[in-house]
């Protein structure tokens, strides 16, 4: 994602360049010869850099694996018990939507030649279970039924959705999704502003509260 990204900038930028080198001559239609780094206007590249990461949407960002285990009982007329325990694993997937990035969301600090970008919230994805690598245990008279196998593992299955969502949550993870969105977002503002010929402008991006 972090390549195409850059790639799809950068790309947008050489083509920019080329028109550059064609429409810089001089009145007598001897062309320019530019010395060192082609300069471009820096709210223009950073313009095309905002409109390419638009077209992205989603960026995924980070990503957690972890485990839910879960243990769900059923008692039907008082003596009978069914009890099924269930270990999956599962992926979520942390992602910054892009599409709500806009200028007004970057500034920029000629003087201190500092850019600076605001970015919309970090969200968590749906959760991705790995059922093939569960393991499950059942237990009781009612697991002779297939179909209470099944109940049982249905709401098993929906508590771990419920686990994972609240894994997913806490505030380390968040907090790491966080660094890697504005670590990811920061060499994606970079690296066009290096190719544009602005090596010394500094991107400090934050994630919006």
């Amino acid at each position: 994602m972090k390549v195409t990204l850059a790639a799809l900038i950068a790309t947008h930028l050489s083509a920019t360049a080329a028109g550059y080198l064609v429409a810089d001559k001089w009145p007598g239609g001897t062309p320019a010869k530019p010395s060192g780094y082609i300069q471009f206007d820096t709210s223009k590249v950073l313009a095309t850099t905002v409109e390419s990461l638009r077209e992205e949407n989603k960026l995924l960002v980070f990503s957690y694996k972890g485990t839910a285990k879960i243990r769900t009982q059923r008692i039907n007329l008082w003596i009978f018990r069914g009890v099924q325990e269930l270990s999956v694993p599962a992926v979520v997937n942390y992602y910054v939507n892009l599409s709500e990035l806009s200028l007004a969301d970057v500034s920029y600090n000629e003087k201190a030649k500092i850019v600076t970008v605001r970015l919309p919230r970090v969200t968590v994805g749906d959760i991705a279970f790995q059922p093939e690598n569960a393991t499950t245990t059942n237990g009781g008279f009612l697991t002779w039924s297939e179909t209470q196998v099944d109940a049982l593992r249905k709401i098993n299955y929906a508590n771990a959705r419920r686990a994972m969502i609240a894994q997913a949550q806490q505030s380390g993870l968040l907090n790491a999704a966080k660094r890697q969105a504005t670590s990811n977002i920061t060499s994606l503002f970079e690296i066009p502003l290096r190719i544009a010929g602005q090596p010394d402008v500094k991107v400090i991006a934050a994630i919006s509260l």
